[in-house]
């Protein structure tokens, strides 16, 4: 049996992969188990770019963080937000504003542990352990609501969560919270997989992680679009992750397939 690393909590099962730390793998991070870095290899086997398709939708959630604090947003929560790796969405906003807040959720125990690690010193950043489909334990957590003033206008970053989420645990619903609590002005930034490229691999990736604590719920371009009801899509709408206000004409890798949309929205 091998030695448990310093950075993983006590009570962490590392034989049983989760899709956060599958993902930080990608990501080339290094706070995963073997069971994780098996699932991503079968992801690999599936999807051959899916290293590069993770890489894209980082990119998107730094390029959206980038336009929500051009239009003068200084507070964003962030569920789902994973395994900190280089570019958290605090060091991008604390960049433009030393005192802009950033509230991290999410619902596995090593990405907070290691999310508290990082913040340490840090007085307007938090991590708290929360699952999305309790948002009102989200927006009453005393830790979220010592930074978050839902009053004035929030930036919420939704970006690979919701295609974790299936549709039995109402995710449609759990956001619905979520955006009454937002004051007009706010943003909402989806980043959500879709199998519509690819039907048939999407099976087999979906058959990887079925075990996993949070198995796949792919949507369709539709289904995705009905998460910004209520708010005014932002130019260019919802679009492929690298079309979404690329920061050059030829953002998007060399023969790589889509499987993320992307996109932003306002509160009227």
């Amino acid at each position: 049996m091998t030695d448990r690393p310093d950075w993983a909590p006590a009570d962490v099962d590392h034989n049983t992969a989760t899709v956060a730390r599958a993902y930080d793998y990608l990501l080339g991070g290094s706070h995963n188990f073997a069971a994780d870095r098996a699932l991503a290899r079968q992801l690999i086997s599936v999807f051959p770019d899916v290293k590069v398709q993770a890489r894209v939708n980082r990119a998107f959630l730094h390029r959206a963080t980038r336009y929500v604090l051009d239009q003068g947003i200084r507070q964003f929560l962030d569920i789902g937000s994973g395994i900190p790796t280089v570019g958290n969405v605090h060091e991008i906003a604390q960049k433009v504003d030393p005192e802009a807040r950033v509230a991290y959720v999410d619902i596995d125990p090593i990405a907070v542990a290691h999310s508290r690690q990082i913040l340490a010193g840090n007085p307007h950043a938090t991590a708290i352990r929360e699952d999305f489909a309790n948002p009102r334990a989200i927006v009453e957590d005393p830790a979220v609501v010592e930074l978050i003033d839902f009053d004035k206008p929030v930036g919420l970053l939704l970006v690979a969560l919701l295609h974790a989420v299936r549709d039995d645990r109402d995710p449609y619903g759990a956001l619905e919270v979520l955006k009454k609590r937002m004051a007009p002005g706010s943003y909402l930034v989806i980043g959500h997989g879709t199998h519509e490229s690819h039907p048939d691999a999407y099976k087999e990736a979906a058959k990887a992680v079925e075990r996993t604590p949070t198995p796949l719920a792919m949507r369709t371009h539709a289904e995705i679009l009905r998460f910004f009801d209520g708010f005014e899509l932002v130019e260019p709408g919802l679009v492929w992750a690298h079309e979404w206000r690329p920061d050059s004409p030829d953002d998007k890798p060399s023969g790589m397939s889509a499987l993320n949309y992307g996109g932003v929205g306002r509160k009227p």
